[in-house]
């Protein structure tokens, strides 16, 4: 908490206030997002591994806000999250090779197909990887002051 009242202080003689607040509001936002995804895994055929995946990434999220980014935990996760997502790549590829690619947002044919699920579920690794890249990046930047 100290740490985060003297990084105000700064911020504030600094005139970065803005910045600041933009990242506080995204990094809320993607905790909210993540927390959103981890509900809606509680109907999914493995829920427990994915609200831990997307649980994860919310307190990664929650821990951004206060610019703190572990990142032995983030390089760790992104390993994992692509590790796991090329057992979907088969699904994918078959989705890809559909003429009809709406058939990913249909709630019906996920029943019909496994590749709409493993197509869904590597797209949400990704968002994963996507925000794990951003965090590593901002890590990088703050090891730097």
């Amino acid at each position: 908490m100290q740490r985060c009242r003297a990084h105000v202080r700064h911020l504030a003689f600094t005139g970065n206030v803005k910045n600041f607040s933009s990242m506080r509001i995204l990094n809320f936002l993607l905790a909210i997002m993540f927390v959103v995804f981890a509900f809606l895994q509680l109907n999914d055929p493995d829920p427990v591994i994915w609200i831990l995946i997307y649980g994860a990434m919310a307190v990664l999220s929650v821990m951004a806000i206060f610019e703190f980014y572990p990142v032995k935990f983030i390089i760790g996760l992104g390993v994992v999250y692509i590790a796991y997502s090329l057992f979907y790549i088969p699904g994918v590829m078959e989705w890809l090779q559909q003429d009809d690619r709406s058939a990913l947002f249909d709630d019906v044919a996920k029943m019909e197909h496994l590749y709409i699920e493993e197509s869904r579920e590597f797209l949400g690794l990704m968002i994963c990887v996507a925000v794990l890249i951003f965090y590593w990046m901002r890590a990088k930047k703050f090891s730097r002051r």
